[in-house]
């Protein structure tokens, strides 16, 4: 592979990078062909992406992202692939939990692909112990709809306040009158 085209494969994973805003980083190279195949179509099927990087590859992409990512460079050794998801940035974490359970890893065996770290909405999570934590993490739009209807909240009770209030008061106002009536 000459200059150019290693210019280019940093410039596309670059792109790649700044469009998606997460991404994780796993080893594979443990993995029999047929059991990496069946990760990437279970990715794929779930609308992501992976692919196997050269680490310096990696790294120079990480570099122009504008953020300080050298806490990445931990991750960065022996074979790295990387997943990349539109989603929220739990979506390769649930994606990688349900392998692990399709798999059936026992208790004393690591899971495959092996979590190295991830890059969630400009923070960094190193290590596969931050799977569980990265499983949680609740995407922009869940967020915002969360904020959404906490706001509406308050004004939905007012609004059911009049209006049970009103029904209560034409119910006494109804019953005063056929009491006048008598």
């Amino acid at each position: 592979m000459n200059r150019e085209e290693k210019q280019t494969l940093v410039d596309e994973l670059s792109e790649k990078f700044q469009s998606h805003n997460s991404f994780y980083i796993v080893d594979a190279s443990v993995m029999s062909v047929a059991k990496i195949n069946e990760f990437r179509r279970l990715c794929f099927n779930r609308g992501m992406e992976y692919k196997v990087y050269k680490n310096t590859f990696i790294r120079k992409a990480l570099d122009t992202l504008g953020h300080d990512t050298s806490e990445m460079d931990a991750a960065l050794k022996g074979q790295s692939g990387v997943l990349f998801s539109q989603e929220s940035g739990s979506a390769p974490a649930k994606l990688l939990r349900d392998f692990y359970k399709s798999q059936a890893y026992g208790r004393n065996v690591t899971p495959k692909p092996v979590l190295k770290g991830a890059y969630v909405d400009a923070s960094i999570y190193l290590g596969s112990n931050q799977l569980e934590g990265l499983i949680t993490i609740k995407g922009k739009q869940e967020l915002l709809g969360e904020l959404i209807g906490l706001l509406q909240s308050p004004a939905k009770n007012v609004i059911s306040a009049l209006q049970s209030g009103g029904n209560k008061l034409a119910g006494i106002l109804k019953t005063l009158s056929e009491k006048e009536a008598v």
